[in-house]
């Protein structure tokens, strides 16, 4: 706790500001001061609203630097002074915002003769911004005053901070109606036809730019503000002045009827295509559907259609005689001449045209052959992919969207009722179908000369495709489909094989999976992929375990499979416990037995040596053999067991009763013995402390060789428990006989395992395990 030993530091300002003499400049130059500022440091702010040194602030940001000063430092305080003036302390905003004196100075920078200084230009157009989100009504109302406040805004329009100033005051002012009254303002200065008088082919390329964008961000401001607040009974004035027809009609003589400018018709057509701008379905490739005009929002002011028409034959002859370009050198060729952003954009207008889908605007489109021109361009540039993605979509909305309303004809059949005049005339009139089959085909024909594969394929085989699906499934699919029937019959057979060959052959190989999931392996040691196990595929019944090793688990599964932890808990804590178990998992196996034990033995020939014996063709004696010990409630005498019968070990028939009295009679004690191979160690665990008794011979002759309890012995029998016990057992294992013996003694703690094989006499003695008594 630092506080607590007055370690911390106190700001050098403070000790600054305590100079009588202190400038602006000297506060200015502390590396603290911003920071300080916004905290609020009560004796810098208060130094700061002195008179003079707000108006140095001001003047800082309003002036040009001297000459004098050096390059790297010439902003520095009029970049210090911004921050200062944008800190958005109250007192700062209040001081600046109602003195008339410093406003007056702060707009004076507007005055400036053009072009603006692009740095200072920020640093005022900055703090007036945060002026009119602050103090809305004061700044509002002294803008006002000035009678050549939008005369100085159209005047800089060139410099964009001017321009973001103009935005900020259609959108950062609350209340609603004060906005309305900004908007009514500067309608009423003709704010739009001054901006629009801006693009023309007289002005600069910046003017160009920004009276554009400005234009167009008017639009969306406005379109958006109408969405968001729906309460508004005001229209927007601006943006109904921008959609009059004659506002429109200015903006095109502006490009048609004066020196053509490349820069002056592309942000012309910006502002078209922004009045066009539906609200917002982004078309992007192939379109499947209608472009979805019947709904209100994607409506297009009927107006602004009727100023375009009379001007769309000026459009198709950009087509064909764009501004003058120089010729273009590429990669692969020369362009001459290069598409160039003026016909680009006409391409995008006429795609935004199409989408309105008016009857009259179709129909100048296809008298002009415009349509026609575009694919001409298309073809052409075969890699100019702007132009390809354009063409696409107007294609695609021509064959997806119902016909114009005016082009139904009510006086023809029911089945010829709706048909579009623009797909009539894509497929007659442009031969549609045969250029795309023409271009196909001299694709494929330079590829295999060694050529490159042409730009427009991929676009190309879209576009195919859509004509494919609309005729199958579109609203124009029976016209679609008559007027390919209406093609010759050479045309119509290539198509046909077009579609059912190259193009299904294309679709097929895009629709591979990039990515070949089957060799795909974890990295995880502990995963083992049991599908690409290499089972023989003539065993049928390894390829049944594999396939039941990848079945599916149900959740039924999951959740019942193992253990459960409560399983271990204490079962007085456990409230609820499963005892859902699977029990057993049942699958049928359709299999040939003969093969599958021809198949086993042929693998046991492999994998297994035989045991030679002089040609004997027994069975080998170091097969293993299992040795089952059953528990406790099987050791009982069996009246059909013969095996019993057979022990010759004299020590059992000697012992009854073991006399050792165990402690705990009910304790289950018993001996664990681990399964047992030839050539291994046994082990067992001998606990003589623990073990009521022996077995008697009788119980010898059972299937268990485990410790029993004896109970408590007779009366008449006393007898003393032996320092060493035998237990001896005949297992009959398939056609040989085999004893197993079990001898241990108590003094020297060893157990001795025998197993004599009957049939040929041999005995194997297993090695003597030690094990200590517990």
């Amino acid at each position: 706790m630092f506080w607590k030993f007055d370690l911390h530091t106190t700001s050098h300002i403070d000790t600054l500001l305590e100079k009588e003499d202190v400038t602006l400049t000297e506060v200015m130059d502390e590396d603290d001061v911003l920071q300080e500022c916004k905290a609020q440091n009560h004796k810098l702010v208060d130094f700061l609203l002195r008179p003079q040194c707000m108006e140095d602030l001001v003047t800082f940001i309003t002036q040009e630097p001297s000459t004098d000063v050096e390059e790297k430092v010439k902003y520095k305080y009029p970049n210090i002074s911004c921050e200062l003036l944008t800190s958005d302390v109250s007192q700062i905003n209040d001081r600046l915002g109602e003195d008339e004196k410093l406003l007056m100075k702060l707009y004076g920078f507007l005055q400036n003769e053009p072009p603006l200084n692009p740095l200072l230009a920020s640093f005022f157009s900055k703090v007036l911004s945060i002026l009119i989100g602050r103090k809305p009504e004061q700044i509002v109302d002294f803008l006002r005053k000035q009678e050549d406040f939008v005369d100085l805004m159209i005047k800089h329009i060139g410099t964009s901070a001017i321009m973001d100033l103009l935005l900020r005051m259609l959108t950062c002012i609350e209340p609603q109606q004060l906005r309305q009254d900004v908007l009514n303002w500067l309608n009423e200065e003709k704010v739009i036809q001054r901006l629009v008088d801006m693009v023309q082919s007289s002005q600069d390329e910046d003017r160009h730019s920004n009276a554009s964008q400005s234009l167009c961000e008017i639009i969306r401001l406005s379109r958006d503000q109408m969405f968001q607040v729906q309460g508004c009974s005001e229209p927007d004035p601006l943006l109904a002045t921008l959609e009059k027809q004659e506002t429109v009609e200015q903006l095109l003589s502006n490009i048609f009827d004066k020196e053509k400018n490349e820069s002056a018709i592309v942000s012309v057509i910006q502002i078209l295509l922004t009045l066009f701008e539906t609200r917002r379905p982004a078309f992007e490739g192939h379109m499947e559907c209608a472009p979805g005009m019947s709904h209100p929002s994607f409506s297009v002011n009927h107006s602004i259609l009727e100023a375009v028409r009379p001007r769309l034959k000026d459009f198709h002859q950009l087509l064909l005689e764009p501004p003058k370009k120089n010729v273009m050198k590429t990669t692969w060729g020369v362009l001459d001449p290069p598409v160039g952003n003026t016909r680009l954009n006409v391409v995008r207008l006429v795609a935004s045209l199409l989408q309105s889908n008016t009857q009259s605007i179709n129909t100048e489109l296809i008298n002009l052959n415009t349509l026609g021109v575009i694919l001409d361009m298309y073809f052409k540039y075969i890699w100019n992919n702007f132009l390809h993605i354009q063409v696409e979509i107007c294609t695609a909305m021509i064959l997806a969207m119902p016909p114009a309303p005016t082009d139904i004809q009510p006086d023809t059949e029911q089945e010829h009722a709706r048909e579009s005049i623009l797909i009539k005339h894509l497929f007659q009139k442009c031969q549609f179908i045969q250029r795309i089959i023409d271009a196909w085909s001299s694709n494929e024909k330079e590829q295999a000369e060694g050529g490159r594969r042409r730009g427009y394929m991929g676009h190309l085989t879209r576009i195919a495709n859509s004509i494919v699906h609309n005729c199958d499934k579109g609203p124009n699919g029976p016209q679609i489909q008559q007027l390919i029937s209406n093609l010759s019959a050479e045309d119509r057979e290539k198509w046909e094989a077009f579609i059912s060959g190259q193009l299904a052959d294309t679709n097929k190989r895009n629709t591979v999976d990039l990515v070949n999931t089957h060799h795909i392996h974890s990295s995880s040691d502990d995963e083992v992929d049991f599908k690409d196990s290499g089972f023989h595929q003539d065993s049928s019944l390894q390829q049944a375990f594999s396939d039941y090793q990848m079945q599916q688990m149900t959740s039924n599964f999951i959740e019942q499979f193992g253990f459960n932890d409560e399983e271990f808990a204490d079962q007085d804590d456990v409230v609820d416990i499963p005892f859902d178990r699977i029990s057993d998992i049942n699958f049928s196996l359709n299999t040939n037995e003969s093969a599958n034990i021809a198949l086993f033995e042929a693998r046991c020939n492999e994998k297994i040596q035989q045991f030679e014996d002089a040609g004997s063709d027994e069975e080998d004696i170091w097969d293993q053999k299992d040795v089952t010990f059953a528990p406790e409630a099987q050791r009982r005498p069996s009246s059909g067991s013969t095996d019993s019968e057979e022990s010759t070990d004299s020590e059992e028939e000697d012992v009854k009763r073991d006399p050792f009295e165990a402690s705990n009679p009910s304790t289950d004690d018993r001996m664990e013995v681990d399964t047992v191979l030839p050539g291994t160690s046994c082990h067992f665990s001998y606990h003589p402390q623990d073990c009521d008794g022996w077995l008697s011979p009788s119980e010898a002759s059972s299937s268990s060789t485990s410790p029993k309890d004896c109970g408590t012995p007779k009366a008449e029998e006393e007898t003393t428990c032996s320092e060493q016990r035998s237990i001896t057992e005949t297992v009959i294992n398939g056609s040989m006989k085999e004893t197993v013996s079990l001898t241990v003694d108590a003094k020297t703690e060893t157990a001795v395992f025998k197993r004599m094989l009957l049939d040929y006499g041999i005995s194997t003695r297993m090695d003597t395990c030690q094990d200590m008594l517990k």
